[in-house]
């Protein structure tokens, strides 16, 4: 597993049983009366939030009215969907974005692993939002930044939800291909790229 200096910043709690229930207990109950401590996203952002919550919510058949339903779809984020096993992920204070990019590719490795074996999962950030909570009932100590959940389990296949297959940006949104001193293109997201093997030495063949 890759990380900066091999540091191995990634620290992950999972609960199950009576301590996973009393956890989901002790959210629900505050987010009945308080939002969730979570900055808002910037506003050049907002849409992809709002979109996958159109496609969501939709799928799910609940409408943009229907306050009463949106509430309780919402409430599921901190019973980690029902799944049997919610997990909660750390790293240590002192560190920063590039070791957060470590644990990134942990929990990356970790979702692939899982997915492997049947074993859904979905990665949450509203657990976040109570942090004393999560804090408290996980004995996380203080050192260690909470960055997000998880959930743990068998997909549910009659559950509307688990049925969307959600879109990505075209590639050309997020990479960027520089091979020429003739300025920026414009990137065709459909382009080939050739991947040329690495021989001994360090090279590459003519």
């Amino acid at each position: 597993m890759p990380s900066n200096s091999n540091i191995q910043p990634w620290h992950i709690y999972f609960v199950s049983g009576a301590r996973r229930d009393r956890l989901v207990a002790a959210l629900t109950e505050e987010a009945k009366r308080r939002p969730p401590k979570i900055p808002p996203l910037p506003a050049s952002f907002q849409h992809f939030r709002s979109d996958l919550g159109k496609q969501v919510y939709g799928a799910m058949g609940i409408g943009p009215q229907d306050t009463e339903k949106r509430t309780a779809a919402v409430m599921r984020n901190w019973e980690f969907f029902r799944a049997p096993v919610g997990s909660v992920v750390c790293m240590h204070r002192d560190l920063g974005p590039w070791d957060a990019m470590s644990v990134g590719m942990f929990l990356q490795t970790l979702l692939l692993a899982l997915t492997e074996r049947e074993i859904g999962s979905c990665v949450e950030v509203s657990v976040v939002g109570y942090p004393e909570i999560v804090r408290a009932e996980l004995e996380i100590p203080n050192e260690l930044s909470i960055l997000c959940g998880l959930a743990i389990g068998y997909a549910d296949p009659d559950f509307a939800g688990n049925k969307l297959k959600i879109g990505r940006e075209p590639i050309g949104e997020n990479a960027v291909f520089l091979d020429s001193l003739e300025g920026p293109h414009q990137i065709d997201s459909h382009r080939e790229v050739e991947v040329r093997p690495v021989i001994e030495g360090g090279g590459v063949p003519n």
